[in-house]
């Protein structure tokens, strides 16, 4: 009896040898498809950060160059009014240009001559916001008009 009882130990601490020897084969398998798993997406961060970073770089310079032409603008050939009518506002639009005004100011030009014209400058494929958008069909409607305000500071 002692050797059957022998043989069904041996067979016992035997199937648990496998059992564990298989077991970590299994657990090394999973956790190298895992390592890779991660160092792919790791591989994927680097590679969509660097995308990410030239795309903003890209972004900026453009947005810079388009700066740069909006106050270079009235010097450029391509204006075609005088730097001097033409007063930079920024936001929502880059110019508002008085045609006109220096000539009527020097005693050259006459009031009927002076026409107020709204500009923004663009490059590149640049379009419209939708608030100049609806700036531009305002003033096409003729939704436009002058005011003065007078403010009294003696309280």
């Amino acid at each position: 009896m002692s050797v059957w009882m022998a043989m069904l130990i041996g067979a016992c601490i035997g199937v648990a040898l496998a059992t564990l020897i298989l077991s970590n084969t299994r657990n090394g398998r999973i956790r190298a498809e895992y390592e890779q798993y991660i160092a792919e997406l790791e591989l994927e961060h680097q590679q969509a950060l660097a995308q990410a970073q030239k795309r903003s770089v890209n972004t900026s310079r453009a947005v810079l160059k388009g700066k740069m032409a909006e106050q270079l603008a009235p010097m450029l050939p391509e204006f075609q009014y005088l730097p001097s009518d033409a007063k930079f506002l920024g936001d929502p639009v880059d110019y508002i240009v008085f045609d006109g005004y220096t000539d009527l100011r020097d005693g050259d030009g006459s009031p009927e001559d002076i026409e107020v014209v709204l500009i923004d400058i663009k490059s590149g494929g640049a379009r419209l916001s939708k608030g100049q958008q609806a700036i531009a069909k305002a003033i096409d409607a003729g939704r436009i008009r002058f005011e003065t305000v007078r403010i009294d500071f003696n309280d």
